[in-house]
């Protein structure tokens, strides 16, 4: 089980050791969440539990219903299309920015994340390597210049890692191939300042991975039934 490691605020703690027990599948699509386990077995009070549900209530992560209780957001069908119809909106539009804007700091920080991804495949590290996969995306968004856009990112690069954990957990090292390989091209379009390859790359991404993750999610709930 995912250790508890205090860092930032009290609620920022809780909020993430609960998000990580969820991205990493201790507790399931769809569970409940009983908020005195909880509490108990992190030894904070009930009442940052519950501030902590509701940050990732705000993080798509987790549903409060009024006298049931919390449970873990459902990876069904609509949600994981709804997910990667929305990512691909905002990361087209700001990537077609980035294209017209980089700078060359821009691109290197990108080259160098991307190479720093290639060593954690080679050596199977792979926490650090869907971190720099979100770290990547961030640095992509340089050119957002939206405060309601990066804001609304922020709460779903949750549910993006979540997805990106529940597909490599189905399709192993091929779905983190497909990473780089989508990186190192999009790399090239905006290298290029070809905003409408960039735009085809992330909508041929956010396809591709949707459906890895729509059948991950089956095969883990066929097998839940047996």
């Amino acid at each position: 089980m995912t250790a508890f490691k205090p860092k930032g605020t009290l609620t920022e703690q809780v909020a993430r050791h609960i998000e990580n027990q969820i991205v990493f599948g201790e507790l399931g699509s769809g569970e409940r969440i009983y908020e005195s386990a909880m509490a108990k077995q992190m030894d904070v009070s009930l009442g940052s539990i519950r501030e902590g549900l509701l940050l990732l209530e705000k993080r798509h992560l987790v549903q409060n219903i009024p006298r049931k209780g919390a449970f873990v957001t459902s990876l069904d069908d609509f949600f994981v299309r709804s997910l990667y119809e929305t990512l691909e909106l905002y990361l087209s539009h700001t990537g077609r920015k980035l294209a017209r804007q980089w700078q060359p700091e821009d691109l290197e920080r990108l080259e160098q994340l991307f190479g720093k991804m290639q060593s954690h495949f080679r050596n199977n590290n792979l926490m650090a390597f869907l971190d720099l996969g979100v770290e990547y995306t961030k640095a992509s968004l340089a050119y957002a210049d939206n405060y309601f856009i990066v804001a609304a990112i922020d709460d779903l690069w949750p549910s993006a890692r979540r997805c990106a954990f529940v597909a490599f957990k189905q399709g192993g090292k091929r779905v983190l191939e497909d990473n780089l390989a989508y990186m190192q091209n999009s790399i090239s379009a905006i290298r290029d300042r070809d905003e409408d390859r960039l735009s085809s790359i992330l909508h041929a991404y956010a396809v591709q991975q949707c459906q890895q993750v729509l059948e991950a999610a089956a095969t883990a709930s066929l097998a839940q039934a047996r």
